[in-house]
């Protein structure tokens, strides 16, 4: 699948916005602590990769019925769904320049229907890579990877399930005004889009 930008210009997937405030003081001393044991910007993008992956729980799979949307929040509160850890791992990313774009797939809900799942992709080597905070469990074990996907899910299109092409520089207006209107998590999952 070809990645296509919804921006030709890149300097729109390293800039702040309501969601990722990467200017925000939790965001810039999680990032300073990770990028002071990195050795390049390579080696601090797996790490900030690994650490929304695994010090993150995604809200789900940890019961918690909070609902995070701002990057801050979700590094401050340390919980979130797949959108928000994505929200969170762009902020990391592009406070230490480098280019994040936040990507979906839709996927089957698992009761007949189907909902949006969130990802990032970097930019290395001139080229998009995706990666998916969401957080490993029982039957998911996804990975940083510039060489071969190492994703949640692997879409199956007899399902209706899809990756979607498009690389956002914000995060698409039907997942932030879900994530923004939702009073708990419960109501959220009631409201989250199918499609974009």
């Amino acid at each position: 699948m070809e990645l296509i930008q919804n921006t030709a210009d890149l300097s729109a997937y390293l800039a702040a916005d309501e969601a990722i405030d990467h200017h925000h003081p939790v965001v810039r001393e999680t990032a300073a602590r990770l990028a002071a044991s990195a050795s390049d910007s390579y080696d601090y993008a797996r790490a900030a990769y690994e650490f929304v992956r695994d010090s993150v729980p995604h809200s789900q799979d940890s019961g918690d019925l909070r609902v995070t949307w701002r990057a801050s929040d979700v590094l401050g509160l340390r919980t979130g769904i797949c959108y928000a850890k994505a929200h969170a791992l762009a902020a990391l990313l592009r406070a230490e320049d480098i280019p994040t774009a936040l990507c979906y797939q839709r996927l089957s809900d698992g009761e007949g229907g189907h909902v949006m799942h969130g990802l990032v992709a970097v930019r290395f080597h001139g080229a998009w890579h995706r990666q998916d905070p969401r957080g490993n469990k029982p039957g998911v074990d996804a990975r940083f990877s510039l060489n071969g996907e190492r994703l949640a899910w692997i879409p199956d299109p007899e399902a209706g399930e899809a990756d979607c092409p498009g690389l956002y520089a914000a995060p698409h207006p039907a997942v932030l005004g879900a994530l923004r209107a939702a009073p708990d998590r419960p109501y959220l999952w009631r409201t989250l889009p199918d499609a974009l």
